[in-house]
């Protein structure tokens, strides 16, 4: 009996880590979808306001729904500054939006945004995401969630980083490398959706 206790815990402990998506169903921006609400302004940490369209290179952008208070951000976040040197070696904007709206007051409003990217030394742009109102035009479900849009702003990958959380350095399928890599070749991208995994974003009715 104590040993299956101890299995439901851990159950309920997963499904409050991960999330079922139960509660969230929404509808996932499909591939080849146009990025929606490119010109609606957000505050970044550094004070300035910047939009998608703004945050885009011009061969694409990468869009990150990220937090401060997921351990599955802080399992992938050492791969951020890769991310960001692979965004700007082949001329893709990368930004990460913040969508946690009821967790404001809980780790996840601006003054912590500002004090995590400066511990965490981001080169990139981290964004309040109001309202949440970019994570539901995308249909983002958790943190981190990854989107890749080509240089027409059109998603042409969605999903995780890569497909190793826990050690940088057992990767085997380095996803989104591979679909910027292809992507900027012109070449089809072979896998252009992969499982998301991480926190359930924190929505308010």
């Amino acid at each position: 009996m104590k040993k299956i206790n101890m299995l439901l815990s851990g159950f309920l402990v997963g499904l409050l880590i991960v999330g079922t998506g139960l509660s969230q169903q929404m509808e996932e921006l499909p591939i080849g979808s146009d990025a929606p609400m490119t010109d609606l302004s957000m505050q970044t940490v550094s004070g300035e306001e910047i939009t998608l369209k703004q945050a885009a290179d011009e061969n694409g952008l990468v869009v990150i729904f990220s937090c401060n208070t997921c351990p599955w951000v802080e399992r992938w976040e050492d791969r951020y500054p890769m991310v960001f040197d692979i965004t700007e070696n082949n001329k893709i904007g990368m930004i990460a939006l913040n969508p946690n709206e009821d967790y404001r007051e809980r780790g996840d409003g601006m003054q912590d945004m500002v004090l995590r990217a400066k511990k965490m030394e981001y080169e990139f742009p981290y964004a309040l995401d109001k309202d949440h109102k970019i994570a539901d035009a995308f249909g983002a479900t958790r943190t981190p969630h990854i989107y890749l849009f080509d240089a027409d702003m059109k998603l042409v990958y969605v999903g995780a980083i890569d497909d190793n959380a826990r050690d940088a350095n057992a990767v085997e399928s380095f996803y989104l490398k591979d679909a910027i890599e292809q992507m900027v070749a012109g070449e089809k991208i072979t896998q252009s959706k992969t499982k998301s995994l991480g926190c359930t974003i924190k929505r308010v009715d």
